[in-house]
């Protein structure tokens, strides 16, 4: 699967990346906001990333934005089977926050995941040292449930404090968003 945006272009890693995935992924700053990220983050990290096995309808993708005509890796975003349901999980490199890609991005994997993968919710969470996540997730129609709870942080070395959230894709809040399979 791939996604264009005005902006961006969401598509699936490949070995190649390995070298950009690294740099862009590779700040304490980033890796202490996500669960599953080692630190420190190396090639070889990346490396095993890309090597997974991903399916024709898998939406793990990583965010590209150009820069004077070339393209320049800048996050990645993807939907993962977590229990029961699916999760929304995005990060972005220091020199791309502030900039909206993760709502641009965000809003095209979510209509994704309503009229192409047919999901009917998502989940998603930040950890609560993270508000700017809240504020992107709030933008994609996400819900705060009430709950925090304890999530692990392979980068932090442990668990830390998670505020949960949740969106209904039944609602129609989303236009459905043109894509390339």
């Amino acid at each position: 699967m791939f996604a264009r945006t005005k902006r961006l272009t969401l598509r699936p890693g490949w070995p190649e990346d390995a070298p950009a995935l690294a740099r862009a992924i590779g700040h304490e700053s980033v890796i202490a906001k996500l669960a599953r990220a080692p630190w420190p983050y190396t090639l070889d990290d990346a490396e095993a990333f890309l090597a997974q096995p991903r399916g024709a309808h898998d939406p793990h993708f990583l965010i590209e934005t150009m820069d004077a005509g070339t393209p320049r890796l800048v996050g990645g975003i993807a939907i993962r089977a977590a229990g029961a349901g699916h999760e929304l999980g995005y990060w972005l490199a220091p020199d791309a926050w502030g900039r909206g890609y993760a709502t641009e991005a965000g809003v095209a994997v979510v209509a994704m995941a309503r009229h192409a993968l047919g999901l009917r919710r998502l989940d998603a969470f930040h950890f609560v040292d993270n508000p700017a996540s809240g504020r992107v997730l709030a933008k994609l129609g996400f819900r705060p449930t009430g709950r925090i709870e304890p999530r692990t942080s392979r980068g932090r070395g442990g668990e830390a404090p998670a505020v949960m959230f949740e969106l209904d894709l039944d609602d129609d809040r989303c236009a459905p968003m043109p894509m390339a399979a």
